[in-house]
């Protein structure tokens, strides 16, 4: 796939014979076709349904300080009822092919972190707090601005890093890798398969996908992707019916025997804004909102250009079309989230399944939101697909984020050294927000080094401040008492 910038933004007349849906989203013009924005569509949302499985896992398996549990079956409702509402919202009012859902991480730290000092109700209501604080970041043009901020050759890095960390996250959702224990006794962190060898018919399904994943693209065949999906989903429906497995891991390839479900929204609503001051000290308080809202801006924003970036939509300049809309409606994502107890929603970087699809506009929006809709309804029947047969689409687009590399100036250690970090520290600590904060330091301290730092942007100065505040937030915690 080509990640050559295209004038996707620029103004200009109306393809001749568009009809009204086309000139909207204006899927001509960013050399879209309704075909490829629907098989964008699918494909990115059978690449993050599984967080319909995951989030009320991670949610649902904690207690909060009084030892309540949130029911699993409404946690479902409320994870799909905001990815459907916001990624249709993103879709119309941003027009970008980004999908959004509870976000992976951010919804741990609620679970482990918040929920033990609080109340479900008070930890919801801090994540509504969040969002509404990045909001208000959105509308003073803060946030924009820190974006334009950003050198073209740290956004460049952020993409590739990205693009390893969702190949990782692939090869790590299939099994394909895994973490040695730590009884082990050794200083290898991850090694192949869960013995350090491939064993298991799940693993293989990962593998013939992988392998017939870049064998279409290689083809260049129209819906790669999702073909590939589609294909291994059947062929681990068969393989599960007649071979013993143990485990699938969170998704069994299973025909479910009832195929409608009835949502239950009994979380929506359940939030208290400032219960949390009752429950613990306002410097913990603050100190929480502060490690949410770094995190969600800064993976929003790595997520936000990486996917600009490979559907070729950032201008001459690097710049995200409709940048303000797309943060504005990412910062009530995280408001919805919390205010329907199913955690913080983001941007997704799995929407780069669809943008390797053909996605170019929001309507590919329209199709994955109105899966998630579906899947109010019809959990069972939209929740076979396995990651064993979803992750090699992670593993493909990674490789095509990876090809931006050759963009970066690798002579210029003031870029090429703030590039590396950004690139590695991503999938290494397996953090879109680690791997930023890693390349801003590093890019403002090496220009004052240099004896250039007049030529760093103030906001990347504040932000470089930031984001040493967010890796020394232990210590600092230590010292103000708050731990």
């Amino acid at each position: 796939m080509s990640v050559t910038q295209r004038p996707a933004d620029r103004p200009s007349g109306p393809p001749p014979g568009a009809n009204s849906v086309d000139r909207f989203f204006r899927i001509t013009e960013r050399e879209s076709t309704l075909g490829r924005e629907i098989r964008g569509g699918l494909a990115t949302f059978f690449t993050m349904a599984y967080i319909l499985v995951l989030n009320p896992i991670i949610l649902g398996s904690a207690k909060d300080k009084f030892g309540h549990q949130l029911d699993a079956v409404q946690l479902t409702t409320a994870t799909a009822l905001v990815a459907a509402v916001m990624t249709i919202i993103m879709g119309v009012g941003g027009n970008l092919p980004l999908a959004l859902a509870a976000g992976l991480g951010l919804n741990a730290v609620v679970a482990f972190q918040i929920a033990p000092l609080m109340s479900w109700d008070d930890a919801m209501g801090l994540i509504v707090l969040e969002g509404l604080l990045i909001c208000v970041l959105v509308v003073t043009g803060l946030r924009e601005a820190v974006m334009r901020a950003i050198p073209q050759s740290l956004k460049q890095a952020i993409s590739v890093g990205i693009g390893l960390f969702i190949a990782f996250i692939g090869f790590v959702d299939a099994g394909f890798v895994s973490r040695i224990p730590d009884v082990a006794g050794t200083t290898v962190p991850v090694q192949l398969g869960s013995t350090g060898t491939l064993t298991g018919w799940p693993v293989l399904v990962f593998c013939l996908g992988v392998l017939l994943t870049i064998g279409l693209l290689a083809r260049k065949v129209k819906g790669a992707i999702l073909i590939s999906i589609v294909t291994m989903t059947v062929v681990a429906i068969v393989i599960d019916s007649v071979a013993d497995i143990k485990t699938w891991g969170l998704t069994t390839p299973k025909i479910p025997d009832d195929v409608v479900a009835s949502p239950d929204f009994g979380l929506v609503g359940h939030f208290s804004l400032f219960g949390a001051f009752g429950q613990t000290s306002a410097i913990t308080v603050v100190l929480l909102v502060f490690t949410l809202i770094l995190s969600d801006f800064f993976d929003t924003m790595g997520t936000v250009v990486g996917i600009s970036a490979e559907a070729g939509l950032l201008d001459d300049q690097g710049r995200v079309p409709n940048l303000g809309r797309v943060l504005l409606i990412d910062g009530a994502a995280a408001v919805a989230g919390g205010a329907a107890s199913s955690s913080s929603a983001t941007s997704y970087i799995e929407s780069a399944a669809g943008v390797g699809e053909g996605s170019r506009t929001g309507f590919s929006n329209l199709v994955t939101g109105g899966l998630f809709a579906l899947a109010l309804f019809l959990t069972p029947l939209l929740t076979i697909v396995p990651l064993q047969a979803a992750a090699p689409a992670l593993v493909a687009v990674g490789f095509l984020m990876m090809t931006q590399v050759k963009n970066i100036d690798w002579d210029r250690y003031e870029i090429a050294v703030p590039a590396f970090l950004t690139i590695a520290v991503m999938p290494f600590t397996y953090s879109i927000t680690n791997g930023i904060g890693a390349g801003f330091l590093s890019y403002v301290v090496l220009k004052t080094v240099l004896g250039k730092a007049k030529d760093v942007h103030w906001l990347l100065w504040g932000t470089a401040a930031l984001f040493l505040v967010y890796f020394a937030i232990d210590p600092i915690e230590q010292i103000l008492g708050a731990k």
